[in-house]
This record gives structure tokens, sequence and C-alpha cells, in this order.
């Protein structure tokens, strides 16, 4: 077997993680997908630039799959926000409408930092 060992990490590294680190990943990966994204289609690089939007939307898929609407009050109305972003970043991928794509970052930012102090707080307790 010769995997690369940068991948098998990357694979150890998720499959270890708690549900609270792998949300956060998840989220930190969006951020960074939606920064490239951006940043690539600013740049004209039109298939960098679909690839970063169309990972994007997968992670915010899974997201939106993955979260239980009966768990909490607010849920519900994070699944909204995930039905928006899916919406704005496939309109963003057509067009190549970078301001589109800061707008969704604009909106996962903090919910990404709240997830991380939540987490935090988590193994704090």
């Amino acid at each position: 077997m010769n995997a690369n060992p940068l991948n098998r990490y990357l694979q150890d590294s998720v499959q270890t993680a708690s549900p609270a680190k792998l949300l956060t990943m998840l989220y930190d990966r969006l951020i960074l997908d939606l920064m490239q994204g951006e940043e690539a289609i600013r740049a004209g690089e039109i298939e960098n630039a679909h690839e970063k939007l169309s990972h994007a939307q997968e992670i915010v898929i899974e997201l939106q799959v993955s979260l239980d609407v009966e768990a909490w009050s607010g849920a519900p109305g994070l699944a909204n926000l995930y039905s928006y972003l899916i919406t704005e970043l496939i309109g963003a991928n057509v067009s190549k409408d970078a301001d589109r794509v800061a707008v969704c970052r604009g909106f996962v930012e903090p919910l990404r930092d709240a997830w991380r102090e939540a987490a935090a707080s988590a193994v704090a307790h």
C-alpha cells in the first residue's frame, strides 16, 4: 500500500474528529472554498471558480441534510439559511458573480465562529 502520507493524515483526522470538531472543519473548508471561488471569479478563472463553488454547495447540502431541525429552536432558521445559501451559490456559480459569493461568506463566517466557540465551550465543560 503506497498511500500519500498527507491524505492518510487527513483521513485519520476526519475519522477521529468529534462531531463538534468535524462541524468546524466543514465550516472552515466551506469558507476556504468561498474565498477561493470568489478570487477565481475575479481573476477570470472560470473552471476553478466552478470547482470551488460546486464543492461549497456540496458542503452546505451536507450541513443541511445532517441538521436535526427538532434538536433546538434555532434549527429551522438555520435550515432556511442553508437553503438560501445553496440557491445563492448556484446562482453565483451560473452567473459568475463574485459579489454573491462574498455575501454568502458574510453569512457563513459568523456561523463558523459561533460553532467554534460552542465547540470550545463544550470541551471546557
